[in-house]
């Protein structure tokens, strides 16, 4: 690969529009103000997220002409990154009821969607099943959850960040075991702009994210899962199995709240990183620890699921089996 220099040049350029964003936060004193559920105590500025969005949209044309990505996964990416992000910046400046950012976040969802042809039949236990509209319906859901899941598990500094690096750049050792380097750019361009971001959210943050680009991660990510998964269909389960920290706190704590009878739209801070952030009293144990957790555990995992050496759905049942443990220990979902 020679284009080394875009992802150093996206690295850069998102360092320096987070800069830019941080010291625009402050001017007009766009800031996070602390409340009773909040896990971080002063007040921080927020929007650093459009950073990302900027630098990595920008740059995949250059991947396009490039040939490095192909024509359809780069219009899936761009138009709904866009939708996804002015929905996150908007409401990042005022508020829009969740009903209308839902429906947005399905547009978005669904336009990926058809540039991406949607999801290709799924192997379970050896055999191929072509799930057809369902497929489709699934894949619309799936994308939907991972937009707002990601949002929701962008709580503490540099959680979301380094989540998100951790599964490109560990979705690359994947491809590179099983030869599947052609799908290698657009994850690595990812981690690059999200690294770049990073340098200003590590723990203690000097700006956050913000639900434009939470939101835009969490969308991203799953729509590369989708575009890996019609080149290889462990690929996909390989992705499940990298992204499932953030999959098992916010689908157990979200199952939880729902049984208790709370109301899930509404701001809490009860996911099992927030509750590990207050034992500790430390959002970087937290965040290195899940970091390792990924390194140690879920890497190779995913590289044995992705090289045939065990069932994909046995693969990602192992995987998450003492990420759920680790839910229950940390009570995910319940009620402070």
């Amino acid at each position: 690969m020679t284009v080394w220099w875009l992802f150093f040049a996206v690295f850069a350029v998102s360092w320096v529009l987070t800069l830019v964003l941080r010291r625009y936060a402050l001017a007009k004193s766009l800031m996070d103000i602390p409340n009773e559920r909040s896990s971080h105590s002063i007040p921080t500025p927020r929007g650093g997220g459009v950073a990302i969005v900027v630098s990595f949209l920008l740059a995949l044309p250059v991947l396009g002409a490039l040939d490095l990505l192909s024509l359809p996964a780069m219009f899936g990416l761009l138009g709904s990154g866009v939708l996804v992000a002015i929905i996150g910046f908007a409401d990042d400046h005022g508020h829009i009821a969740a009903r209308w950012r839902l429906l947005g976040h399905f547009i978005a969802a669904g336009w990926a969607l058809f540039w991406v042809n949607g999801l290709p039949p799924i192997q379970f236990f050896g055999v191929m099943v072509d799930l057809g509209w369902f497929g489709s319906l699934l894949a619309l859901l799936y994308l939907v959850w991972m937009l707002n899941l990601y949002n929701f598990m962008d709580g503490i500094d540099g959680l979301a960040s380094a989540e998100a690096i951790c599964v490109c750049l560990g979705s690359c050792v994947v491809y590179g075991f099983t030869g599947h380097v052609e799908l290698m750019p657009p994850a690595l361009l990812l981690s690059a702009a999200v690294g770049g971001f990073l340098c200003w959210n590590f723990p203690p943050a000097r700006i956050f994210m913000g639900d434009a680009g939470s939101g835009f991660l969490g969308l991203i990510l799953g729509v590369l899962s989708l575009v890996a998964a019609w080149a290889s269909v462990e690929l996909l389960w390989s992705w499940l199995i990298l992204l499932g920290v953030f999959i098992v706190d916010a689908t157990w704590t979200l199952l939880r709240r729902l049984l208790n009878g709370d109301k899930v739209y509404e701001a809490h801070r009860s996911h099992a990183y927030q509750y590990a952030s207050r034992k500790y009293g430390s959002h970087k144990i937290v965040t290195f620890s899940i970091i390792g957790i990924n390194i140690v555990w879920l890497l190779p995992m995913a590289v044995a699921v992705a090289g045939g050496h065990i069932s994909s759905v046995l693969g990602t049942i192992i995987a998450y089996a003492p990420l759920v443990m680790l839910a229950a220990l940390f009570r995910a979902g319940v009620r402070e």
